[in-house]
């Protein structure tokens, strides 16, 4: 069912969804579609408890560890972390920072690692640009 085929049956006369209290048809539309997105985003950071992550930061720095926690306001726990410094002259360079917490307002992306394909590529023969900052 699309989001207006919800907002049509929102605007009957008697809304089949009466546990919402709201002043008018249009505010029961705009609670059905954000109800929606909640459903469409998923449980978060959840999924990723435990598993290898890869962060990019906003100054550009891309850390990778196994997630052990979070909060409301995405502050994370990284465990056995490390950052990979990438340059054009040489391969990545890993400094290893070992068990980390990341302020929320610092992240840029938050991404899962397959390490199946990440321990497959040779990091000493990678070449890149460093990430610039990321400006808002």
């Amino acid at each position: 069912m699309a989001v207006w085929d919800l907002c049509i049956i929102a605007m009957e006369p008697e809304p089949k969804l009466k546990h919402w209290l709201v002043r008018s048809s249009r505010d029961l539309c705009w609670l059905l579609i954000l109800e929606i997105v909640k459903m469409s985003t998923g449980p978060g950071l959840e999924p990723l408890v435990d598993q290898m992550i890869s962060v990019i930061t906003n100054d550009g720095r891309n850390i990778v560890g196994i997630l052990k926690g979070f909060d409301q306001a995405t502050n994370i726990i990284l465990d056995e972390s490390h950052e990979r410094v990438f340059s054009t002259k040489e391969g990545v360079q890993q400094i290893v920072l070992g068990l980390y917490i990341i302020r929320g307002d610092n992240i840029s992306i938050i991404g899962e690692l397959d390490e199946d394909l990440d321990a497959h590529i040779d990091l000493s023969q990678l070449r890149g640009h460093p990430l610039k900052p990321v400006i808002h």
